[in-house]
């Protein structure tokens, strides 16, 4: 496994553009929010699990997981949050240690929205925040998500504090101008973290 490089920020920061810019560089990039929707598609045991577990509400017309009613289901019930939590967590953090094992990047890029909720930050070797005002996590999450401001604020709740990610955070990229901004600020690190990767091959 090679120098990991772990992305996190809040809702609506803009993870996602962040790590676009580094892939476009040439940096493999591992998402546990692709790798959470994956071990749910159709034919996955997980997704059997689930609607052997809560029912055949919990899938869509065409097998597919509907998440609208999963989600109220755990939303209310703390058990039942719990036990999808412990299906999941294990089958993610499998795939995610496999697919990093499998990145052929000097260095690659890992994308862990709940980093700092799940403890994980010690498993990389560097720690990169993506940090914009609440206000504007709120505008983003409403209009991306097509959401009220309650329900944004209750998602940011949820989270954490802005304080908790930046205290674990070795680098901190600002995102909250224009995308096309961020690329400079990515480029730039993307020079440190190959120094770094190379350094620590070296020892």
């Amino acid at each position: 496994m090679g120098y990991i490089v772990a992305l996190t920020g809040g809702i609506g920061s803009g993870k996602s553009t962040i790590a676009r810019v580094f892939a476009e560089l040439g940096v493999d990039v591992v998402d546990a929010d692709v790798i959470a929707r994956q071990v749910v598609e159709p034919g996955q045991p997980a997704l059997q699990a689930i609607a052997e577990k809560f029912g055949d509400e919990m899938l869509n017309a065409d097998g597919t997981l509907n998440r609208t009613s999963l989600r109220q289901r755990i939303f209310s019930a703390p058990a039942d949050k719990l036990w999808l939590n412990n299906l999941l967590h294990p089958i993610i953090h499998q795939q995610t240690r496999r697919q990093l094992a499998e990145t052929q990047s000097l260095w690659c890029l890992w994308v862990v929205p709940l980093l700092v909720e799940n403890n994980l930050h010690t498993l990389a070797d560097r720690v990169l925040v993506v940090d914009v005002e609440p206000s504007i996590q709120l505008a983003r999450t409403m209009a991306r998500d097509n959401i009220s401001r309650e329900q944004a604020n209750n998602i940011l709740a949820a989270q954490a504090t802005r304080e908790a990610r930046l205290a674990v955070a070795d680098d901190v990229i600002d995102n909250s101008g224009l995308p096309e901004s961020v690329a400079p600020l990515v480029a730039a690190l993307h020079q440190r973290y190959l120094a770094l990767a190379t350094s620590a091959k070296q020892d």
